[in-house]
């Protein structure tokens, strides 16, 4: 991602538009983790993958809003780099489904794992006990790699997969064997193209430029529209710990350059632009060209307006680069002040973040990210080490959804997630904050 975002208006800048999706889904899904981890249990790393080059070994805790008094917990410091083990047996599998069974309802079980669901040496048999239950089926994740053939896929369908998300990268059997680690692309590519043909298919595709962007990228799309897939996320590669690398694993390809998030976010526009009509687009960190997410309420002046006048006290928000385009602008001639650090997404704010940030600009009452990774004794200490006495609090959950949530969301249903999210927010900076 880039250093410095340098929008002059994101609407000349992308032609962002207001359009609509009618949304299929609503559907509640039991999701269950076979475990695994990422090198182990997906018949190897990716060239691109984020755990690629992490130390394993004596991993250290980030801090986050899961630790008790002390700094770290299994989420920081185990489940933040998938250290979860090889893949559970089946009994252990099942047993999630049915304990989970006896207390709610579920139409449909997403089978995830911190490897690749492919792999997972019983999963033909798992499926056909869920399908006995009168569920359906979400494959959480998978790449195909490990995949042995298309029957197997065809059984998977029978026993009732009907929803799957696909890491693509490239329909390029060449690329994705160099990239991917993918030993028969061939046989990944046959099984992605029949449930393509055969089930709900949303397929990720991380853009590496140079690699599998440009025309590679456009015959890529071309392919899965063919096949009948319904969705694509693009996914911008990180390489630098500003793009996300929090692991002490950076650079992951010393010769890449990563794309603006300006320039990602044309490529995202021109991708919806000419498969927009036959298959749905969207990208993260940016954008969502059907929902206008990230933060659609930005385009809806007189929601903003009703907001903007509900502040009644001052508070400053920390936040990512990405997100504080739209935050600065969003609370401009309020109360609140927005300041960012350099890191794209907020989400992955650590201690060493809030380290550089100039206390002088800071108000009595400070917001930090919900699920910064960040302990709150060190968010403290670094924000109030000038000495000031300030509230230091995290925020709320999420303000908006990436591309990676807002697929399955219409526009009408994405911006009344935004509304709901930034008057929590708002009701937050007026109890805390400075009452003016």
């Amino acid at each position: 991602m880039n250093q410095k975002l340098g929008f002059i208006n994101i609407d000349e800048e992308f032609n962002f538009e207001n359009n609509s999706f009618d949304n299929n889904g609503g559907k509640s899904q039991l999701l269950i983790d076979l475990k695994g981890e990422p090198g182990k249990n997906c018949g190897g790393f990716c060239k691109f993958c984020y755990f690629r080059k992490v130390n394993f070994n004596n991993p250290e805790p980030l801090g986050c809003k899961q630790c008790t008094f002390q700094i770290g917990c299994d989420y920081c410091i185990n489940s933040i780099r998938e250290i979860n083990g090889s893949f559970i047996p089946l009994p252990f599998a099942l047993e999630q489904v049915q304990s989970s069974l006896m207390f709610q309802k579920y139409e449909k079980v997403n089978i995830t794992s911190g490897g690749d669901t492919s792999y997972y040496p019983y999963l033909e048999d798992l499926c056909k006990i869920i399908n006995q239950m009168g569920l359906k089926i979400h494959l959480g994740y998978t790449s195909g790699k490990g995949f042995k053939n298309l029957n197997q896929v065809k059984n998977l369908v029978n026993f009732g997969v009907n929803e799957v998300t696909f890491s693509v990268f490239s329909t390029d059997p060449n690329i994705r064997k160099e990239w991917m680690s993918d030993k028969n692309p061939e046989i990944s590519l046959e099984c992605l193209k029949y449930f393509c043909n055969t089930c709900e298919t949303h397929c990720a595709i991380i853009v590496v430029p140079g690699i599998n962007d440009g025309e590679n990228l456009k015959n890529t799309i071309k392919d899965l529209t063919s096949w009948g897939a319904n969705a694509v996320i693009l996914m911008r590669f990180a390489n630098k710990v500003e793009n996300g690398l929090i692991l002490e694993n950076e650079p992951l390809i010393e010769e890449i350059n990563v794309s603006s998030v300006e320039r990602f976010g044309k490529l995202v526009k021109e991708m919806h632009e000419l498969f927009g009509e036959k298959i749905r687009i969207s990208g993260t960190p940016v954008y969502d060209p059907l929902t206008n997410t990230p933060f659609a309420i930005y385009y809806e002046k007189s929601i903003l307006n009703d907001l903007r006048k509900k502040i009644r006290a001052k508070a400053t928000i920390i936040t990512g680069k990405v997100s504080y385009w739209y935050l600065s602008k969003i609370f401009n001639g309020t109360p609140v002040t927005v300041i960012s650090v350099n890191k794209d997404i907020s989400d992955l704010i650590t201690k060493k973040d809030l380290e550089t940030i100039d206390l002088s600009k800071l108000t009595d009452t400070v917001f930090y990210p919900e699920n910064a990774l960040v302990h709150e004794r060190d968010a403290e200490e670094i924000l109030t080490k000038d000495g000031v006495k300030r509230f230091v609090l995290r925020g709320i959950d999420k303000l908006t959804m990436d591309g990676e949530v807002s697929g399955v969301f219409t526009k009408e249903e994405a911006v009344n997630f935004e509304i709901n999210a930034f008057t929590e927010l708002i009701e937050k900076i007026n109890f805390f904050g400075n009452p003016i």
